[in-house]
């Protein structure tokens, strides 16, 4: 790689021109040239989606849970879809179907532990 000398004092001056730490030198000397800067674009990553059914809404990451018989079941939403056992669910209602066999009213069947809190509470107490 090329080297130029340049004196303490210009170093100094570039050295404030550096926005932050990712800021290289020849960044700052490319925008005073009025050069394209090397640096990447800041991608953000795109959010996810939450999950919706009648009045409900649940955001990416709610965990989900039933007890039935003795056995505790679990789900989540992932970007937009109720996932249980690897298989997408349409309602709360198919998901218990899916453990039971039988009609069941999801509503009362399932809890639900919204990202940002710490309890569970009844999925129906959401509506």
């Amino acid at each position: 790689m090329p080297m130029i000398d340049i004196s303490f004092d210009t170093y100094k001056h570039l050295t404030l021109l550096r926005a932050r730490e990712e800021v290289t030198y020849d960044d700052v000397i490319r925008g005073l040239l009025k050069l394209p800067t090397t640096l990447p674009e800041v991608q953000r990553a795109p959010e996810k989606k939450a999950w919706s059914f009648k009045s409900i809404t649940l955001p990416h990451g709610t965990e989900l849970r039933a007890n039935y018989k003795g056995k505790t079941y679990e789900a989540g939403v992932v970007d937009g879809v109720w996932m249980q056992n690897g298989q997408p669910q349409t309602s709360p209602s198919a998901a218990a179907n899916a453990i039971t066999g039988n009609s069941v009213n999801g509503w009362t069947f399932w809890e639900a532990k919204l990202p940002d809190q710490h309890r569970w509470r009844a999925l129906a107490s959401l509506r």
